[in-house]
């Protein structure tokens, strides 16, 4: 397509999409979709997030009461991801072929019941065993809430509602640090068991009440939902039916054509890098924390850990509402990984040189920074994926992405064991230098374009350059 062809269907595009945004209707079915179903989604993911990484602050414990060594810790950590990428897309398939009420709720049922399982682990092999499964069966859930966020939301309004979605990270940490470690020191004080089992047990159980809970609140589409009116659907289905028009005309069609897309790889690699950054943070956030207070796991190092998460909440959420363009989510994007890196590297240098205060105000800054670039990721690839290419396109990028929580942290405790130290600085850099590719790598999507972007513009800022292929 030329220059001058690619910039009449951009401004044709834009008129349409500006009229439909427009309507009063679609105002108001947004905002009773919003408060119906963001809730529900943010509790889901909130259960999902705690339950992957909970077992920061039984690592200790375990390895003293069931013999499950820092190496056997670190595989099971990152063998949850092999088996969720195994059954990601197959998943992804399934919720668009049932529907996301049941589906989600099967996904948060089946991973409750094996997240309660790991109160009886009795040596390595089961606790190995356990992570994989738990992968398997949570599978589905974050690329199938995008998914489902992609029919019901318009691109313009899509970063607020996957931000809202990602406050779910921060409150899991925020409110579920203090939680898992106030369930240790209540287990361990009151009940026969040991605190981790209990903590296990009741965080898996949660999860099983929220996957009751979904299957009754959550509505498959706007055409099904009865609390909209006839106009809110209407004004709905409008505005995501041009949205979907103008992707099938510019993005790729059916499963195979999105398993070789070069852009759903670019994205893939992006994603991943994005996943190194989090959960070599995540997973030893309890430990680091301890290491820079001089306190053992517990209530004191649970709340101290929350901090980070309460100051990600308010940048995620700030940076969703505003991020409402392609300049801005790219610039921001990029900015943020960026300071996510250097604050890693800040947070590795203070750890070894014994900077408490440095350290935690580092490790805040980077998770609020990768909150914020989460949202913001997954906004491009919607933009240009539909139908049963945006159940394949989103479940491999969240699949093969979500492998970088697999590699975090069995690159991390190599780097330390290659390079030993104290504090463990090395194996924090590493994961510091995937956050500078993934700024790279996002800041380079200037030199590609989806027709679908110009729905996010006003006609002051189209951009009428032909797209690249």
């Amino acid at each position: 397509m030329s220059s001058s062809e690619f910039g009449e269907t951009t401004r044709a595009n834009v008129t349409v999409a500006q009229g439909l945004l427009n309507s009063p209707h679609l105002a108001s079915g947004i905002r009773k979709a919003t408060f119906r179903l963001m809730p529900m989604l943010i509790i889901l993911y909130f259960v999902a997030f705690l339950d992957r990484t909970n077992v920061g602050f039984a690592e200790a414990a375990m390895e003293v009461d069931r013999g499950v060594s820092a190496g056997a810790y670190a595989l099971g950590a990152g063998i949850f991801f092999i088996g969720y990428a195994l059954f990601e897309i197959p998943s992804n398939l399934l919720l668009d072929k049932f529907g996301a009420r049941f589906w989600l709720a099967r996904i948060a049922i089946t991973w409750g019941i094996v997240a309660s399982l790991f109160a009886f682990v009795n040596g390595e092999t089961m606790f190995i065993i356990l992570r994989f499964l738990l992968g398997v069966t949570e599978a589905g859930l974050f690329p199938g809430v995008i998914m489902f966020l992609a029919q019901w939301f318009p691109n313009k309004r899509r970063v607020q509602m996957f931000a809202l979605f990602y406050l779910a990270q921060p409150f899991s940490q925020m409110l579920g640090a203090p939680l898992s470690g106030g369930l240790i020191s209540f287990g361990e004080q009151v009940t026969p068991w040991a605190g981790w089992q209990v903590m296990f047990f009741v965080e898996g159980m949660m999860a099983v009440a929220a996957g009751i809970a979904a299957f009754f609140f959550l509505v498959d589409s706007p055409q099904k939902a009865k609390f909209l009116t006839d106009d809110e659907k209407s004004a709905l289905k409008d505005v995501m039916d041009h949205e979907n028009t103008v992707k099938e005309s510019d993005g790729p069609r059916g499963i195979g054509a999105a398993l070789i897309s070069w852009k759903v790889w670019y994205f893939t690699a992006i994603y991943f890098c994005l996943q190194i950054a989090v959960y070599g943070t995540t997973f030893y956030l309890p430990q680091q924390v301890s290491g820079l207070i001089g306190q053992d796991v517990g209530w004191q190092v649970g709340l101290v850990s929350a901090i980070p998460w309460a100051v990600g909440l308010f940048a995620c959420y700030y940076v969703g509402k505003f991020a409402t363009s392609v300049r801005r989510r790219r610039n921001w994007g990029t900015l943020f990984f960026a300071i996510t890196g250097i604050a890693i590297l800040v947070s590795a240098w203070a750890g070894a040189n014994g900077q408490s205060l440095l350290g935690i105000v580092a490790i805040t800054v980077a998770v609020a920074a990768f909150l914020s670039t989460g949202p913001i990721t997954w906004s491009f690839p919607t933009s240009f994926l539909t139908g049963a290419a945006a159940a394949t396109g989103i479940g491999l990028i969240n699949s093969l992405g979500n492998l970088g929580g697999f590699v975090a942290p069995i690159m991390r405790t190599g780097v330390n064991e290659s390079i030993p130290t104290d504090s463990g600085a090395w194996g924090v850099v590493s994961l510091g230098v995937f956050a500078f590719l993934a700024a790279a790598m996002l800041f380079g999507t200037k030199f590609f374009s989806a027709k679908a972007d110009s729905l996010l513009e006003e006609d002051k800022d189209v951009d009428v350059a032909a797209p690249s292929h």
